[in-house]
């Protein structure tokens, strides 16, 4: 064992993960109530773990997820391919005018003191119709799954989509895979299917599955209804909050190895400093810090847990697992869009210290 994880020396794939597909609507810096044109970038928490693993770090990753058989679809699961990730889809069929659908997320980019916004369509949305049963967990684990993940947006979407997440994380278990989720507790998503309290009792069993686990302390005090830290943060870039809370965490969920988050202060909407802290079998680990000249900062906590994954895979020292993830976070804020644009070699080169200076 190493980092209080039993991991798989190999399989068919090194990462899967169960999530919904979405695809973002992006104006740039241009509000939506002013703008003529949108790129259309392909998102889903889970997927951009996935889709950031297999083109960045050249994992095998899979995705488990609803599809929809129509144009947006198709435009999706070309992305899907694109990013090298197998899909194991539930196909649903459009009846031309209500759906169901893969669901729109609109997000400008905001500047300089004007803050981003994002808002949602998850009208129908074919994720939401997931259940227990829709898939072949034994055939899908068969050749062997070194890491399952999911996250709290996909538990959020219907009653139904959690009970899918602890069938996974169920025989994600069986088959000896390490098990991560994300906590990332939306209120809005919770409030439409049960409100806080069925968010903390349906997290809470999703959680007694799960080795490695997301979130900060605002994630860890709603999510879970952990208590929050006796030691107040000095700045949004203190981990003693964090850091404060893992003995509660312990004490509730003794089967938690791992609790990692990324630490974010805005100084405006395209000037940030960066780090990132994990709690690993015990111990703590903290990134350097660093500032970013955010382009778009939409995907960096995925892009940190992408990194941070990554090395627990491949074995590296705790440090430096965190120090992957960070810089694999960090540079993801510099391209357009909710997936990687990186390469191992710049990840590398950040996490080792390296710096913008011109590459010859």
């Amino acid at each position: 064992m190493k980092y209080g994880l039993s991991l798989l020396p190999d399989g068919a794939l090194d990462f899967l993960s169960l999530g919904a597909l979405v695809h973002r609507l992006d104006p740039g810096i241009i509000p939506f109530r002013k703008a003529a044109h949108c790129d259309l970038h392909v998102s889903g928490g889970e997927f951009n773990v996935a889709a950031n693993l297999s083109d960045c770090f050249r994992l095998k990753t899979g995705i488990v997820t609803a599809m929809v058989d129509y144009p947006i679809g198709d435009l999706i699961a070309e992305r899907v391919r694109a990013m090298g990730v197998t899909p194991f889809y539930r196909h649903f069929s459009h009846d031309g005018v209500q759906g169901p659908n893969l669901a729109t997320v609109y997000s400008d980019r905001g500047q300089g003191i004007r803050a981003p916004v994002v808002f949602y369509n998850r009208s129908n949305e074919a994720a939401a119709r997931l259940k227990p049963g829709d898939f072949d967990w034994a055939a899908i684990f068969a050749r062997g799954v070194r890491w399952f993940h999911s996250g709290g947006i996909f538990a959020a979407l219907s009653p139904t989509t959690a009970e899918l997440i602890i069938e996974g994380l169920q025989a994600a278990k069986a088959a000896g895979a390490v098990t991560s989720f994300d906590l990332n507790y939306r209120e809005k998503l919770w409030n439409i299917i049960g409100g806080h309290d069925r968010a903390v009792t349906v997290l809470d069993r999703i959680v007694q599955h799960v080795d490695v686990l997301l979130g900060n302390e605002e994630d860890l005090q709603l999510g879970l209804g952990i208590p929050g830290p006796e030691v107040a943060a000095r700045s949004k870039l203190d981990p003693s909050a964090f850091l404060g809370m893992m003995e509660n965490v312990r004490r509730k969920h003794p089967q938690v190895k791992i609790v990692a988050t990324t630490l974010r202060e805005v100084l405006s909407t395209n000037r940030h400093r960066w780090a990132a802290v994990a709690w690993m079998d015990g111990h703590a680990y903290v990134s350097p810090t660093c500032e970013l000249d955010v382009l778009d900062r939409v995907g960096g906590g995925d892009g940190y847990a992408a990194g941070f994954i990554y090395g627990l895979l491949a074995g590296v020292p705790e440090q430096e697992a965190v120090n992957l993830g960070w810089a694999h976070g960090a540079l993801l804020t510099t391209f357009p869009g909710d997936t990687t644009m990186a390469t191992l070699d710049q990840v590398k080169a950040l996490a080792g210290g390296g710096s913008a200076r011109i590459q010859r």
